[in-house]
């Protein structure tokens, strides 16, 4: 995967994140991942809906400007074929796990996943994507992930279950954002498996004793 940043600037908070999807900077599956988080957590949008109507105030204060070959761009644009609307989610389970986003990204739901064990306790999917790392992830109930940190930026969305690490508590809808500031260890719930999206633009750096890492990584 060819390292390179997620966005120009740094994205540290979720105030961050919400600002950067309003304006439209985030890479596909960061979108997703946010579209995804605002279905699970449908009051999260007044943030969003805030934000927009600052951009909308912005730009309608903007002078205008003059729009070279003008005629010829709306004979253009007026001569297209219409964009195809039709919901791109067709055979989807009205019970789906995966939010709308999510399905039409991966095109498949939870029970047909073809994961692949990464480590004992740890399975993933990962998708093919230009300039970003992108999967699902499968954590065992009580499974403890190696402890590390980041060479550049992790959007994590919890789907299902939940994990602790030193930050607190994520889970269902809850988006955890590291970066080489945060070094942690998530321990996913004893109750039942935790499964997450994730996008990151760069690779995890492992951290903690030797003998911490050999166990975390057998699990």
């Amino acid at each position: 995967m060819a390292e390179t940043d997620m966005v120009h600037e740094q994205i540290d908070t979720i105030d961050a994140l919400m600002a950067h999807y309003v304006a439209g900077s985030l890479p596909e599956p960061a979108r997703v991942l946010v579209c995804s988080h605002l279905e699970m957590k449908p009051g999260n949008r007044s943030l969003v809906n805030a934000l927009e109507l600052l951009a909308g105030e912005a730009l309608e204060n903007t002078p205008e400007a003059a729009i070279a070959h003008r005629e010829q761009r709306l004979a253009a644009i007026f001569s297209s074929s219409s964009p195809d609307l039709r919901p791109q989610t067709i055979g989807r389970s009205e019970t789906a796990l995966f939010p709308r986003a999510l399905w039409d990204l991966v095109g498949f739901e939870l029970q047909d996943v073809p994961w692949r064990r990464r480590l004992p306790g740890l399975k993933e999917y990962s998708l093919d994507w230009e300039g970003c790392e992108v999967r699902l992830m499968w954590i065992r109930p009580g499974r403890a992930l190696p402890a590390h940190t980041h060479k550049g930026m992790e959007l994590i969305l919890i789907l299902y279950g939940a994990f602790n690490d030193e930050r607190g508590h994520f889970g269902p809808g809850d988006i955890s954002i590291a970066n080489e500031t945060v070094d942690h260890r998530p321990v996913a719930e004893k109750d039942r498996p935790c499964i997450a999206f994730a996008v990151s633009d760069g690779p995890v750096r492992l951290t903690g004793s030797f003998r911490q890492m050999i166990g975390d990584l057998i699990g």
